[in-house]
């Protein structure tokens, strides 16, 4: 009974997340239309694209190979178990063990490289852009995660979430420079990995400016509304992840129990709330940089995340 409660848990998160992940999308919009005084899409707008999209027939270009016609599957699996992963309501879930920040960045990373191996597939100039330019961002963001992974495990001793969820609402935890590196460098890291303004709009579709939109405009049908969910996801990932290891608090430990859940899940709706808020002010009060400028601010996250573990090194050796 045990080992089925535990499957029923982990099923549980891996179904919220896709459920929560367009929900996000259209929040996030309708809190930006708001702050410019406009009304906006509905919240539930995302879930209607994916259906209506789903519906639609898949047109292929004539010179697409398998990898075209595969990659929208694999990025979609590579992002939800990504995704779900992380620990959204509760810790030491079934798969806690494989909830490490290396191995979910590890799947990041191999959802990134096959949209990018798909923009270039067809041969189009737009999918050829949009895909150096993704891989140029990937390039600066993912040493820049890895040092805020290496921040986190210095502190925590562990890569593993649910250790360093415990970690940080343990009374060893303080307040650290460190963690407000590590925080700021994360934030940056994830509007880039989500092509957010400033480095990208997700609203837009010019061709000089565009890096994500670039690499999916041969998609349509299914494959698109599949790597449209999968963008959600990515959203959500890194919301969930800035709220299990700097807002851990009100998250159920290991087999507590469904209303110990029903509590986590009622904690856990707030923080993606005040997460989504705080990207649509973000948005919302600054415009786009330059494409040349994006390495700079890359550049800025990861000398924040080298800063903080040189910080961390210099306090344990005073």
């Amino acid at each position: 009974m045990a080992l089925i409660h535990d499957f029923a848990v982990q099923g549980a998160q891996m179904i919220l997340v896709v459920l929560l992940a367009p929900l996000v999308t259209g929040l996030v919009r309708k809190m930006k239309a708001r702050l410019l005084r406009r009304k906006g899409p509905p919240v539930l707008q995302p879930y209607r694209d994916l259906l209506r999209l789903a519906r639609k027939e898949v047109v292929l270009a004539d010179n697409a190979s398998w990898l075209f016609r595969a990659s929208p599957y694999l990025i979609f699996a590579a992002t939800w178990v990504a995704a779900a992963l992380v620990p959204t309501f509760a810790t030491g879930l079934l798969f806690s063990w494989t909830a490490d920040l290396i191995a979910i960045v590890a799947l990041l990373g191999s959802a990134r490289f096959f949209l990018a191996l798909a923009g270039m597939d067809v041969g189009t100039s737009f999918g050829g852009i949009g895909s150096s330019r993704e891989v140029m961002i990937a390039s600066l963001a993912e040493p820049a995660m890895i040092m805020i992974v290496f921040s986190l495990a210095l502190l925590a001793g562990s890569t593993q979430l649910s250790a360093i969820a415990q970690y940080m609402v343990s009374p060893n935890v303080g307040l650290r420079v460190t963690l407000g590196l590590a925080l700021i460098s994360l934030v940056m890291v994830g509007i880039a990995e989500n092509a957010r303004i400033p480095v990208d709009n997700p609203a837009t579709h010019l061709e000089l400016t565009m890096v994500h939109e670039a690499m999916v405009l041969e998609y349509s049908g299914r494959h698109l509304a599949l790597i449209e969910l999968a963008a959600s996801l990515k959203l959500l990932l890194y919301l969930s992840l800035i709220g299990c290891i700097f807002l851990p608090w009100g998250m159920a430990p290991m087999r507590a129990g469904w209303s110990a859940y029903a509590i986590g899940g009622a904690a856990y709706v707030p923080k993606l709330a005040f997460g989504c808020f705080a990207l649509a002010m973000f948005e919302t009060a600054i415009a786009k940089m330059r494409v040349f400028r994006v390495p700079t601010f890359l550049g800025a996250a990861l000398m924040l995340g080298l800063l903080g573990a040189l910080l961390l090194f210099v306090s344990r050796g005073l």
